[in-house]
């Protein structure tokens, strides 16, 4: 009853949507499965050294591809691109999963899969934009943006009741299902004409080179990469961190700091909804948005300084992380699929996506000496002063904004 309501874009933008949502929180559950199963490995035998180079080369690895795959994704079809990034994956993690002894090709597997995972994301904002209405458009990849969050305690819930082996084997088999219902439901999508490619392609001579780097100069590129870059410290550093802040600063026993993740992290995942609610209800502005998030999370991040009580502690830090996470959604749910009359999304999407996690690797890399040196409350000062950063990023885009309005 309810899709008879809906007019012919709407359900189309439905369509879209919900096969992105579903193909990319199987993406994000794939991803957070080994910092799941973390504390079953270890208790196999496994070191932290093994696991931590397998992680880092998956970052890495799902980093470059990013950059690589979102040019390529400019020019292949989603259908392909998603599909065979789907089942690359797969393939990867049975080498992780049943060769763990030989670490090496163990490791490779692993970092395979990271690659062929940053295939999806580019070439998926891609379709969104060019084949959706503008006033859908965001709604639209708001269901996979959420999906991103979603797949850490959905990852932490199978690990929960399985063994390791078998929450890599659950990801494995999602990969390929959805990997073979890509293919077919866009498949379906393109014969209806519901999916249509190269609408909005940009002329070859602006593809590469200064001509689209122009392009995307003027469309704030410079400042929405800083904010990637901010907002990829906080959705992958800091909450990578924060099951250690509850347990070592806060106090709480591991029972209860799990406990307490899996909750701080669905709530977490709801700042997408809160974001695109946001961004309606203030006249779809864009910078006025990231500036209203970035000014609260700052707020937030100063507030868990203040208070010393671990329950208002907490909830500051997770209102720190939720408005941070909700201006990440407005770069990738909106600036994002705004590029599309560029016919520059896939690329712009995927530079953006290795500059966040690029980022997030620096800061990781510096946060175990960083805390030694300056301890939790110091920490949290210079998160603080990254959301301060973020501040100033959002009132100089709005200026630029502002002055490409009156250049002709």
């Amino acid at each position: 009853m309810m899709l008879k309501r809906l007019n012919a874009n709407a359900k189309n933008a439905l369509y879209i949507g919900v096969l992105c949502s579903v193909s990319y929180l199987a993406v994000y559950f794939a991803r957070n499965i080994l910092s799941a199963v973390t504390p079953q490995m270890l208790g196999d035998g496994f070191s932290k050294a093994y696991i931590g180079e397998a992680s880092s080369l998956f970052l890495i690895l799902y980093a470059i591809g990013q950059l690589i795959n979102g040019v390529i994704g400019d020019r292949i079809q989603a259908k392909y691109m998603i599909s065979f990034g789907l089942l690359l994956a797969a393939v990867g993690n049975l080498l992780f999963c049943y060769l763990p002894r030989l670490s090496g090709i163990a490791a490779a597997g692993y970092g395979l899969s990271g690659f062929a995972l940053s295939m999806i994301y580019g070439p998926m904002t891609k379709v969104v934009a060019e084949n959706t209405e503008w006033k859908y458009t965001a709604r639209c990849s708001l269901g996979y943006t959420f999906s991103s969050f979603f797949g850490s305690p959905l990852a932490g819930v199978c690990a929960t009741f399985l063994t390791w082996q078998s929450v890599f084997s659950v990801g494995t088999v999602t990969l390929v299902t959805m990997a073979v219902l890509c293919f077919g439901c866009f498949g379906i999508l393109e014969k209806k004409g519901i999916v249509r490619y190269g609408q909005y392609d940009a002329p070859k001579n602006r593809r590469v080179g200064m001509a689209g780097i122009r392009i995307l100069l003027r469309r704030q590129i410079v400042g929405y990469t800083l904010i990637s870059m901010l907002t990829g410290i906080v959705r992958t550093s800091v909450v990578f961190w924060l099951p250690t802040y509850i347990l070592q600063h806060l106090g709480f026993s591991e029972t209860d700091s799990a406990s307490i993740f899996s909750v701080a992290t669905l709530l977490i995942s709801l700042a997408a909804f809160f974001a695109i609610f946001l961004y309606e209800r203030i006249g779809r502005n864009m910078e006025r948005a990231t500036l209203l998030l970035f000014s609260a999370s700052a707020v937030f991040f100063l507030l868990t300084c203040i208070f010393a009580h671990p329950y208002l502690n907490l909830c500051c830090i997770v209102l720190a992380i939720f408005c941070s996470n909700g201006a990440a959604t407005v770069l990738w749910s909106i600036y994002s699929p705004s590029l599309r009359d560029t016919g520059l999304v896939s690329g712009a999407t995927g530079f953006l996506d290795f500059a966040s996690y690029t980022a997030a690797a620096a800061f990781n890399l510096l946060f175990d000496d960083a805390v030694t040196a300056i301890g939790w409350g110091g920490m949290i000062l210079v998160w603080c002063g990254l959301m301060v950063v973020g501040i100033a990023v959002s009132v100089w885009n709005a200026h630029a904004v502002k002055q490409n309005a009156q250049t002709p």
